[in-house]
């Protein structure tokens, strides 16, 4: 009888704070799958990474054993994201607004009267 193949070793694939993850690193399915989202072949996903053959192979397994559960959390990520995306870029309108119409510094002014100068000197 062949033993059955595992695909994902348990120290590849790992569950840490920020969801799915590959042991050792910061990077996430989440990130991987954004990639191939993107249509990125996964030699340059793992070239990009720094990811090892194993630990791509790995990934790639997990990913195509679990889909349904994967995909589920990478749409949960997404629309999280939108919404922090959203909250400040909403919390942050006011302010962006009050600092373009903060007084000019002056540059502009300089800056026209050293391009004056030049003219004057025949300079570009």
């Amino acid at each position: 009888m062949a033993k059955q193949e595992s695909f994902t070793q348990p120290s590849t694939v790992v569950r840490n704070n920020w969801g799915l993850a590959i042991a050792g690193t910061r990077i996430t399915l989440y990130d991987i799958m954004d990639y191939l989202k993107a249509n990125w072949p996964p030699g340059l996903i793992r070239n990009w990474l720094n990811l090892t053959e194993k630990q791509m192979a790995d990934v790639l397994a997990y990913i195509e054993q679990h889909r349904a559960e994967v995909e589920q959390e990478y749409q949960l990520v997404l629309k999280n994201t939108e919404q922090i995306r959203q909250y400040w870029e909403d919390r942050n309108r006011e302010h962006f607004a009050e600092i373009a119409n903060l007084p000019k510094n002056g540059k502009d002014e300089i800056r026209a009267k050293l391009q004056a100068r030049k003219a004057r000197l025949g300079q570009k």
